[in-house]
């Protein structure tokens, strides 16, 4: 099994990667094999509607996101990290969600996903709600902890003194681990939920 660990902020060794290494510490011991991806620190534009992707099976442009696809597409589970900006996700980090996610073609469904912000003080929760709707959205379950997936801290590493933030993530990598082991043990038993064809409705008349 393998995890993607995206890292949303542009300080490749701050707070929210720490939090992530809280993480992939509990994975290995699970037997789980992850990857980091460092997407903070890159120029990633945001989705122009375009909808090529749709007839290419990629986004028009060839950066991170494409890179990232296959990836995605392997992978068992994803844990998206972000700092808190304005009681918002990093933009560059939504920019590479919104893109990765519109553009792949992969089923989604039953992939677990992780949501978790690091701030100095608030916007833990916004952040935290922000980017779990990319897992919702996709069928994805969402792994949850013992309280909302955030750790405090402003300087790079100060994060390391909020022992109840380190433990959060552990917790949550934990029943992640679980949750991804469970969901393998059911597609070999009962295999994936039928999907419908989607019906789409416009409210415009």
């Amino acid at each position: 099994m393998k995890v993607l660990l995206i890292n949303g902020s542009p300080n490749a060794k701050g707070n929210t990667a720490l939090a992530l290494g809280e993480m992939e510490a509990v994975f290995h011991a699970e037997g789980i094999e992850t990857e980091r991806i460092h997407v903070g620190n890159k120029a990633v534009r945001g989705c122009i509607g375009c909808r090529k992707c749709r007839q290419t099976g990629k986004c028009v442009f060839e950066d991170i996101v494409n890179e990232t696809a296959p990836k995605f597409a392997a992978c068992d589970g994803i844990v998206v990290g972000s700092p808190v900006y304005y009681a918002s996700a990093n933009a560059t980090l939504v920019a590479f969600l919104t893109r990765l996610f519109y553009s792949t073609s992969c089923d989604k469904t039953m992939k677990v996903g992780a949501a978790v912000a690091a701030a100095r003080r608030g916007g833990l929760t916004a952040t935290y709600d922000e980017l779990n709707k990319f897992f919702a959205i996709s069928g994805m379950p969402i792994a949850s902890g013992q309280y909302w997936n955030g750790i405090h801290g402003a300087a790079p590493g100060e994060a390391e003194q909020d022992a109840e933030g380190k433990q959060q993530m552990r917790t949550l990598a934990r029943n992640m681990s679980f949750l991804m082991k469970s969901i393998q043990l059911g597609k070999e038993r009962y295999g994936i939920p039928e999907r419908e064809k989607p019906t789409f409705t416009n409210f415009v008349r």
